[in-house]
């Protein structure tokens, strides 16, 4: 199973809740990069694996949970091996963890003959975390409250080019440093041009990951010297990207950066949800 990344293209942040969480609005799009999840029924217990030495294997796993979690919510007794390959970085802003959660929740509801319908479904990954129930769904959408009211939203197959300089910025902390007092009080966006999203991508928490990390900045510049359309942060950091015109031109940035960055750096596609499955990671350049 593809388990997409995804990119922030816009998130306002628009106050602190009682609750203590953030409310706010993002827009939200799927990539063609992705970590792969196979999912085998059999044996006599639940076992977990994952080939990157920095994702734990345990009970305090994304999947691991989604999977103990669907066991409680079916009272199906989930006896499976659940091997994780993983391309998305860990802790870049491009939830890959909750990625591979949905994903982990939509193969065992397939392979247990669908016992949990869409709403049931959805409260079950809106308890694993706020980008779980995103990763439900196909395509762009926009998130609103803590980012689990979602509405579809038509987008084109924008063409990102990824940098990530490998840094360590937990979402915890942005959010603790985000100043509430200084929140931009302009209105939210009437309308998501799809062709000009340099009207509209802005980040209220990359402001935040970009005082901790000045060379965040940096690489957004020269994404845009390279000839981006735009440029931000995706969710909390540290992941930058850029759109470019066409596939071709994201691909050449890719390998000019490549000389002189020396960290994490992809050129990927966004998905529009129309997608056959064998089509979802048809475009994708990583080095």
């Amino acid at each position: 199973m593809h388990c997409p990344a995804k990119i922030n293209l816009y998130l306002r942040v628009l106050g602190r809740r009682t609750d203590g969480y953030h409310e706010l609005v993002t827009v939200m799009q799927p990539l063609s990069l992705g970590d792969r999840l196979t999912v085998t029924l059999g044996g006599d217990t639940l076992s977990f694996v994952c080939d990157h030495p920095d994702v734990p294997q345990g009970p305090e796993n994304l999947v691991w949970r989604a999977a103990q979690g669907f066991q409680e919510e079916t009272g199906i007794r989930v006896a499976a091996r659940l091997e994780l390959e993983k391309r998305i970085p860990v802790a870049a802003g491009l939830g890959g963890g909750s990625s591979d959660a949905a994903g982990a929740l939509q193969a065992l509801n397939l392979l247990y003959g669908s016992p949990l319908k869409g709403p049931r479904l959805h409260s079950l990954a809106c308890r694993l975390g706020a980008d779980v129930p995103f990763f439900l769904g196909r395509g762009p959408a926009v998130g609103r409250g803590i980012g689990t009211e979602l509405s579809p939203l038509s987008l084109p197959p924008y063409n990102y080019l990824l940098v990530n300089p490998g840094v360590a910025l937990s979402t915890r902390w942005v959010y603790e440093n985000l100043d509430l007092d200084g929140l931009s009080e302009a209105p939210l966006p009437q309308s998501w041009d799809p062709e000009h999203p340099e009207h509209w991508v802005e980040n209220d928490l990359g402001e935040v990951a970009v005082r901790r990390f000045p060379e965040l900045a940096e690489l957004q510049a020269r994404l845009r010297e390279a000839g981006a359309v735009t440029q931000s942060v995706s969710g909390s950091g540290p992941t930058v990207f850029g759109i470019f015109a066409t596939w071709e031109a994201a691909r050449e940035a890719a390998r000019v950066l490549r000389r002189s960055f020396p960290g994490w750096l992809a050129a990927t596609q966004g998905l529009t949800g129309l997608e056959t499955d064998n089509a979802r990671e048809r475009r994708l350049w990583m080095t």
